[in-house]
């Protein structure tokens, strides 16, 4: 008999340390409860605090590596309800927030056998479509994800924002990433991989915030936008 997998009620922001604890509390399984998963997600969308600048996707979280690749989807199958959802490289997914299939109790599925997963409700930065990122905007919507990261996790409430990581998909988009003063010159940021969590092997660049106006200019759209607390 199939086992259920883990969703993670309480929203991750990206720690290492928070998925480390969230992983080593996740049991084995390979299907989910639709209604656990929309539990987990509601909270985001509950929340009364500014998240303007901020997107929540639903994660799935493997045991094994480098099971998640092109063309896996999460099935979500109930009694009226069947659909399926698109993830991407990082294993995220919009939810769709069903009435009929939290009634039922739909069930989600990989749509091939990945072994044990969990399930995350992940809130990164919003993606911009120029790739162009103020540095204002970057520091505020920093600030939203810490305002949010302390509504689920007091022990946030002890850190601060100190700037963002970039991570991009490991083909087809370039990980190029410059910041431009306000007296118009420029610096390159290296990228590297990240070996933190599921973005690991990702190209992935981080950018610390200074206190000058700045532009950070991305040449090639990122996957996501990590806010980054200390």
């Amino acid at each position: 008999m199939m086992r259920a997998a883990h969703v993670i009620a309480s929203v991750c922001l990206l720690s290492t340390a928070t998925l480390a604890a969230a992983q080593a509390l996740a049991p084995a399984g390979d299907w989910a409860s639709y209604r656990d998963a929309y539990r987990a997600m509601v909270v985001f969308d509950k929340y009364g605090g500014p998240k303007n600048l901020l997107q929540q996707h639903l994660q799935v979280l493997p045991r094994e590596k480098g099971v998640l690749d092109e063309g896996l989807q999460l099935a979500l199958a109930g009694k009226t309800v069947q659909t399926s959802l698109a993830l991407d490289p990082l294993g995220r997914t919009v939810l769709p927030l069903l009435k009929a299939a939290y009634d039922e109790n739909a069930v989600l599925t990989p749509s091939r056998r990945i072994g044990a997963f969990a399930l995350r409700s992940r809130v990164s930065i919003a993606p911009q479509a120029d790739n162009s990122y103020e540095l204002s905007d970057l520091r505020g919507a920093c600030e939203q994800a810490l305002g949010f990261a302390r509504h689920v996790d007091a022990a946030a409430r002890a850190r601060q924002c100190v700037g963002v990581r970039m991570v991009f998909a490991k083909k087809g988009a370039e990980a190029a990433v410059r910041v431009r003063a306000g007296n118009g010159a420029e610096q390159a940021l290296a990228p590297a991989p990240y070996a933190g969590e599921i973005d690991a092997g990702f190209p992935s660049v981080t950018y610390r915030f200074g206190p000058e106006p700045a532009r950070v200019i991305t040449y090639g759209a990122p996957l996501a936008i990590v806010p980054l607390f200390e």
